[in-house]
């Protein structure tokens, strides 16, 4: 059955290109059945592990036992789903560029995080960046062949850094699949090269998901790409690296340490990046689109804080993985809810400009309701989704700590014990509760230029919304507000 969650959407996105059937409906139609086949799949506990192939004597299969599988799955159909029901193509030939790309987005995705081939994760996530990239190129903001560019040479880098790492990881463990390296791990067995392994996986993934200082490419590309892609690319397509990382340490096990640890300071500073540097970056933003595409590479740094709390407790801090789980449920559904909403905005005013609009909730008071409710999830307000894997995350960073057990084994624990012996994730935790309040001033702040204030000359253009509009807008609106006071820790 889980092959069925692949093959109906790219059999939606031949039926677009080949048979020139209607963009829209094709793949509204493909993303309602994946979504309901999705949601049984996560639900069925018989959906656990379906085996396609061998190879090399290794089986290939599709799973949902891997320890983040199912939420994942989760996100990608609730996205997709919006994703398309929002869909706003200029034109015909447009719609139909679009829904294939949405289409093979959300199959690249899907398969990369039901995959326990090493391999097919790897092959899947690269198939999902060739339409995303196709996009921006074509039908982009601004200078989109630049951005296009520059996003194919960094992902292409960082994509063929990954390989390596994880190459080199899978002959040395003598295992190509997640199930059989743990099996080797639990037999005993360990890479001789660990910390030039990680620090591989570190720059690999990490330049996939923008982690500071290989971030520049995300904003742009974000910001850029129609809306659709936006939402499928930050809210889903960007949790590939972290969901890599979690998943390689959940493996490892008690011996992830082993493998992360020796670059676990430095991952710290480079995640403080994320949230403090990034996150002035953001403030300093003119225009709505750039602002949301820094604002998501700015929320990465807290997952990769989680990543590190982890590291630090040799994979005995379950908190740390819940919580990164949750945030990026959550964030994946904020920022997709936010980047309809802009394009939405930016259909009726024609301009993304802070400056030039203002009164458009007195014009469009359901657009305002639901843009003020994902900007105040996306700061972190209690009762609503990022909140549980935000305030999960920072209560894991403290988890065991005791001020008497930190060593001065570096130099940024000797500066930890100068501040009355906090170790270093414990600091960076201090250090990234800043990023609260950064987003709390760019987020009201761009709420009271959009929407309130006098009618501004492009708000009075603004005309009622479409049923299909409202209709996609709630529907992650409402999993944001069930997720914050019901967290699926179930799955």
């Amino acid at each position: 059955m889980l092959i069925w969650l692949i093959l109906i959407p790219v059999i939606a996105a031949a039926c677009i290109g080949l048979l020139k059937t209607p963009g829209r409906l094709t793949a509204l139609v493909s993303a309602s059945l994946t979504l309901i086949l999705g949601m049984y799949a996560i639900l069925a506990p018989e959906c656990c592990s379906e085996c396609l192939s061998t190879f090399c004597g290794t089986p290939v299969q599709l799973t949902l036992g891997l320890p983040l599988s199912r939420i994942m799955v989760l996100l990608t159909i609730l996205v997709t789903f919006a994703a398309i029901a929002g869909m706003k193509a200029p034109d015909a030939d447009a719609e139909r560029s679009w829904a294939i790309s949405a289409l093979l987005i959300s199959t690249g995705a899907m398969g990369a995080f039901m995959s326990d081939s090493i391999l097919a994760f790897y092959g899947f996530h690269e198939l999902a960046l060739i339409p995303t990239f196709i996009m921006i190129g074509c039908y982009g903001r601004g200078d989109r062949r630049h951005i296009a560019w520059t996003a194919t040479i960094y992902l292409g880098i960082a994509s063929m850094v990954l390989l390596a790492g994880l190459l080199i990881l899978c002959a040395e463990m003598h295992a190509w699949s997640f199930s059989a390296m743990n099996a080797s791990v639990q037999a005993g067995l360990m890479p001789s090269s660990a910390c030039i392994i990680a620090a591989l996986l570190i720059a690999g993934f990490g330049a996939l998901v923008s982690l500071f200082p290989f971030h520049t490419w995300a904003a742009p590309a974000y910001a850029s790409a129609p809306a659709p892609i936006a939402m499928l690319h930050a809210g889903v397509l960007k949790k590939f690296g972290l969901y890599g990382l979690f998943t390689l340490a959940y493996v490892f096990g008690p011996k992830c340490q082993e493998l992360f640890g020796c670059w676990n300071n430095w991952l710290l500073i480079m995640l403080l990046g994320n949230v403090l540097w990034v996150g002035y970056v953001t403030i300093s933003q003119s225009r709505l689109d750039n602002m949301l595409g820094n604002s998501s590479v700015m929320h990465m740094g807290y997952i990769f804080l989680a990543f590190a709390a982890y590291i630090a407790c040799n994979g005995n801090n379950e908190l740390a993985f819940q919580g990164a789980a949750m945030l990026m449920l959550a964030h994946g559904l904020t920022i997709a809810l936010l980047f309809l909403l802009t394009g939405q905005i930016e259909a009726q005013t024609r301009t993304l400009e802070l400056d030039s609009m203002g009164g458009l909730g007195s014009k469009l008071p359901a657009l305002g309701f639901l843009f003020g409710l994902a900007g105040m999830a996306s700061i972190g307000l209690p009762l609503l989704a990022n909140f549980v894997g935000e305030f999960s995350i920072f209560v894991s960073c403290f988890a065991g700590w005791q001020p008497a057990t930190v060593n001065c084994d570096c130099w940024l624990a000797c500066v930890a014990n100068f501040f009355g012996g906090l170790g270093p994730v414990q600091l960076a935790t201090i250090g990234a509760l800043w990023g609260l309040v950064i987003s709390a001033i760019y987020m009201l702040r761009a709420f009271r230029r959009i929407f309130e204030g006098p009618v501004a000359a492009a708000s009075e253009r603004a005309t009622q919304l479409s049923t299909l509009d409202i209709i996609a807008a709630c529907f992650l609106a409402a999993f944001i507000v069930l997720f914050g006071i019901v967290p699926p820790t179930c799955l």
